[in-house]
């Protein structure tokens, strides 16, 4: 269900800002992906700077410590394609995760279809299983969602994607 981010070529720069000396990946056929700015890409504009900012350091903490890549994503529209599909292309593209370790993981939001997915390195499945990740979607993200609050939505999910993988959870 969840499944491969391909190895890192871009480097995410520490402070949450583009690196700039990364190679550039054309976008698959048939999608039309943002470009790989930060640790956050928020393009359907759903979180406040102020939110974006506190999410950012999270992620960058979470490097500092393990060295996992976490980017969260939101997208006006998934553009036709089912969002597994999606999130696969976007971190395949972006090639998000350390090489060799594949240890990235995408939040992906589509906020007009309706749809969130945690998108995994195989790096990290044995850490962060197909089954946690559809349980912090279920459990920590979707209600918020429901009530109308993406950003508590976001950051819940955020939490439960690195207490999983972060230093505390065993993803060292």
């Amino acid at each position: 269900m969840i499944r491969v981010l391909a190895p890192v070529l871009l480097t995410l720069a520490a402070c949450g800002q583009p690196a700039t000396s990364a190679p550039t990946v054309a976008a698959a056929p048939g999608y039309d992906f943002p470009a790989l700015t930060g640790r956050v890409v928020d393009r359907a504009d759903i979180l406040p700077t102020a939110d974006e900012a506190r999410i950012v350091a999270k992620s960058d903490a979470l490097a500092r410590t393990t060295g996992h890549q976490f980017v969260v994503v939101t997208v006006p529209t998934l553009g036709g394609h089912a969002i597994e599909e999606y999130s696969r292309a976007l971190g395949n593209n972006w090639r998000v995760g350390r090489k060799g370790a594949n240890d990235g993981v995408l939040l992906v939001v589509a906020p007009t279809e309706r749809k969130v997915r945690i998108e995994i390195g195989n790096g990290l499945e044995t850490t962060l299983t197909n089954a946690e990740a559809k349980r912090i979607i279920d459990t920590d993200i979707l209600p918020a969602f429901r009530s109308g609050d993406f950003v508590r939505g976001i950051d819940n999910g955020v939490d439960g994607v690195i207490h999983d993988i972060g230093p505390t959870g065993g993803g060292v």
